[in-house]
C-alpha cells in the first residue's frame, strides 16, 4: 500500500526557542503571511526593510532583531529595478549597511504568474537552487490573473506557496492590498479579496495611515500578538527613505548628530581665550552630561582637544 508518511505525536520534532523567529516578535521562522494595507501605506517599504534585515542581520525597523540572518529572494513586480536598488540603498544608509554586503537576490524577470504552471515550476526551481530563508513577493495582485474574490481561485496559489515553504523550509511574505474604505474593520478582515488570505498567514502585518503616523498591527498564529499597534514614520536621510519607529533616532542620524556636536565643541574651544571646564562646556552646548562626555572622549582620543587641570582646550589653542 502507498501510505502517506506519518509519525507518533511524541516523535514530532520540537522547535527550540532560539529558532522560533525569523525576525524576533515580528515574523515567525518559516512562516507564510501577508504584509497588507491600503494604498500608500508603505507596504513595500516594510517588506524591503524585512528583506534587508534578514539578508544583512540588522534589526528590522531598528527594533526587531534577526537571530539567524540568511539569503533573501525578492520579486518586486511594480517597480523598475533601479527604483528597487535605490530603495534598498536608502534602507542600508539608515541601518549602516552596504548593499554589497547583503545576501539579497532580486528576480529580474519582467513577469511572474503563479496561475501558470510554467512560472510556478520556474519559481520552484529558483528557490531550490538558491535556498533562501525568506521569499518576498510584492504585490500579490501582479502575480496572477485570477479573481481574488473567488476562494476556489485563490486557494491553489496560496497552497503552492505553502508547499514551497514546507519543501524548502523558508518564510514567505506576500504584499497585498486592503479594500478601500476598510479602515474601520479589523486588520485581517480588511484585506482585499477572499478570506483565504487572512486564514493562510502564520504571521501577518497590517499597515494603516493615521493623521500623525503609520500604524503597524502584528498578528501571529502560534505566538502572542501585541495588544497595541506600533507607530511608524517614513524618515528621510537626504534622498533616502526608510520606515522607523515614531520618535526613534536612526543610527545614521545619531552619527551625524555626534559629528555636529564634536564640531561645535571644537569651535567653542577654539574661540575661547582659556581652557573651559566641563560644566561650562555643557552649559554652552546644552546637551546631557553623558552625551558631552562621550563626545569629549572621542575628541581627546582623536587629539583634537587636550585636557588640563583647568579644563579643556582645542589642540591648536593649547599651550605647548
Amino acid at each position: 500500500m502507498n501510505l502517506l508518511p506519518y509519525l507518533p505525536a511524541a516523535e514530532l520534532g520540537s522547535c527550540p526557542e532560539e529558532r522560533r523567529w525569523l525576525i524576533e516578535n515580528l515574523w515567525a521562522d518559516q512562516a507564510v503571511g501577508v504584509v497588507g494595507g491600503e494604498p500608500k501605506c508603505c507596504k513595500s517599504f516594510l517588506a524591503l526593510d524585512m528583506a534587508v534585515a534578514v539578508a544583512g542581520g540588522s534589526p528590522c525597523l531598528r527594533r526587531y532583531p534577526v537571530p539567524h540572518p540568511g539569503r533573501v529572494l525578492l520579486f518586486a513586480a511594480e517597480d523598475a529595478l533601479h527604483v528597487v536598488r535605490q530603495r534598498i540603498v536608502g534602507i542600508c544608509t539608515v541601518v549602516g549597511r552596504r548593499i554589497e554586503d547583503l545576501d539579497l537576490q532580486v528576480i529580474t524577470a519582467p513577469a511572474l504568474r503563479l496561475d501558470l504552471e510554467a512560472d510556478r515550476q520556474r519559481l520552484d526551481r529558483t528557490v531550490a537552487a538558491l535556498r533562501p530563508k525568506l521569499l518576498v513577493l510584492d504585490p500579490f495582485v501582479r502575480l496572477h490573473r485570477i479573481d481574488e474574490n473567488a476562494s476556489g481561485d485563490v486557494a491553489p496559489l496560496l497552497a503552492f506557496l505553502r508547499t514551497l515553504q514546507r519543501t524548502y523550509e523558508l518564510a514567505v511574505v506576500i504584499v497585498h492590498h486592503a479594500r478601500k474604505g476598510a479602515a474601520t474593520q479589523r486588520a485581517g478582515q480588511a484585506l482585499r479579496g477572499s478570506s483565504e488570505f487572512h486564514a493562510w498567514g502564520d504571521s501577518n502585518l497590517y499597515l494603516r495611515r493615521t493623521e500623525e503616523h503609520i500604524q503597524l498591527t502584528i498578528e501571529h498564529r502560534a505566538a502572542p500578538s501585541p495588544n497595541e499597534p506600533v507607530n511608524l514614520t517614513l524618515c528621510a536621510e537626504g534622498e533616502r527613505l526608510a520606515l522607523q519607529l515614531a520618535g526613534a533616532v536612526t543610527p545614521a542620524a545619531a552619527a551625524v548628530d555626534a559629528e555636529t556636536l564634536e564640531t561645535r565643541i571644537t569651535q567653542i574651544l577654539a574661540d575661547a581665550d582659556r581652557p573651559l571646564p566641563i560644566a561650562e562646556l555643557r552649559g554652552r552646548c546644552k546637551v546631557r552630561m553623558a552625551t558631552l562626555c562621550t563626545a569629549m572622549a572621542n575628541l581627546t582620543e582623536q587629539r583634537r582637544v587636550v585636557r588640563s587641570a583647568t579644563g579643556y582646550a582645542a589642540v591648536s589653542c593649547a599651550t605647548p
